[in-house]
């Protein structure tokens, strides 16, 4: 029986993982919130993770609050960089593989092609900055992890940007939504169940941990203007949408002009079907009604 960690439970990725895993088998899985433990206090973490004899540690925790890192740079920075960092001794000590979750801000977004794993990293922001730092201690802590970027993820728990556009557009008569930022949405179903491949996958040794860089979101590309219309088409909301530019809604914090990734690698070292973003939608939204 395979010991496994999910670190960051109650998050969007956790909580699909927690309604995902019994369907793995020989593995027990243990999950933290931030009730059960604080991974800013390095020395619980540590101990978490020592504790038990984890073949796997999955961590799922961030500090994602991309506006307010500019001003609480040093709380992102201990989430995103040093509990990550830490994570990572502590699984080496323990000889468990470690899966952690990055994202498209470590890139400019000036690409008009989508990004690789090697390409070159430019983060924009205090947010993008953390996580990438958080990769390069990860890998140099522990060889043997896998860290997958995502982009814009969503799902029907916690917050995020679905959920938003429902809750305003049936607030509102009309909406202004950014056209000139492109990506895809990851629907955090789909990434779970990616995760669990990956491991379950190691375990049956039908195809090996190879650890690295990969990327994972949905298949397709959108704008978020395109991806609000089509949100409030299916939950049947009449409010007008408005395209506006990225000059028109100013943030502390650049977000990506083009951040669409290639998913190439992922699909080919494991064998990966990705659904298409809208078909992701769709499972997502019947799961909101």
């Amino acid at each position: 029986m395979k010991q496994i960690l999910v670190i960051g439970s109650e998050g969007q990725l956790g909580s699909e993982i927690k309604d995902r895993c019994k369907k793995v088998d020989n593995a027990q899985f243990s999950f933290t919130s931030l009730e059960t433990l604080d991974v800013t206090n390095t020395e619980d973490l540590t101990k978490t993770i020592k504790a038990v004899n984890y073949s796997y540690i999955i961590n799922c925790t961030a500090y994602t609050a991309v506006d307010k890192a500019e001003s609480e740079k040093d709380l992102a920075i201990k989430i995103n960089t040093t509990a990550v960092e830490k994570i990572g001794e502590a699984a080496q000590a323990i000889n468990a593989k470690v899966i952690h979750i990055s994202t498209d801000y470590v890139f400019d977004g000036n690409s008009h092609f989508p990004y690789k794993e090697d390409a070159a990293t430019a983060p924009q922001s205090v947010y993008g900055a953390t996580k990438l730092s958080g990769e390069k201690h990860l890998m140099e802590s522990n060889p043997n992890s896998i860290i997958i970027r995502t982009s814009w993820l969503y799902s029907a728990n916690g917050n995020n940007f679905v959920k938003t556009m429902i809750r305003l557009g049936q607030e509102r008569e009309e909406l202004g939504v950014i056209f000139d930022q492109i990506g895809t949405p990851t629907y955090a179903g789909d990434l779970a169940d990616a995760i669990l491949h990956i491991i379950e996958s190691d375990m049956s040794k039908s195809i090996p941990f190879v650890p690295g860089i990969y990327h994972y979101s949905n298949e397709g590309v959108v704008s978020w203007y395109d991806f609000t219309l089509a949100i409030l088409e299916k939950m049947n909301i009449s409010c007008r949408v408005k395209p506006i530019e990225t000059k028109d809604y100013p943030t502390p914090a650049p977000r990506p002009h083009y951040s669409v990734l290639n998913k190439a690698k992922i699909k080919e070292t494991y064998n990966l079907a990705i659904p298409y973003w809208r078909d992701s939608l769709d499972i997502c939204l019947s799961k909101i009604k």
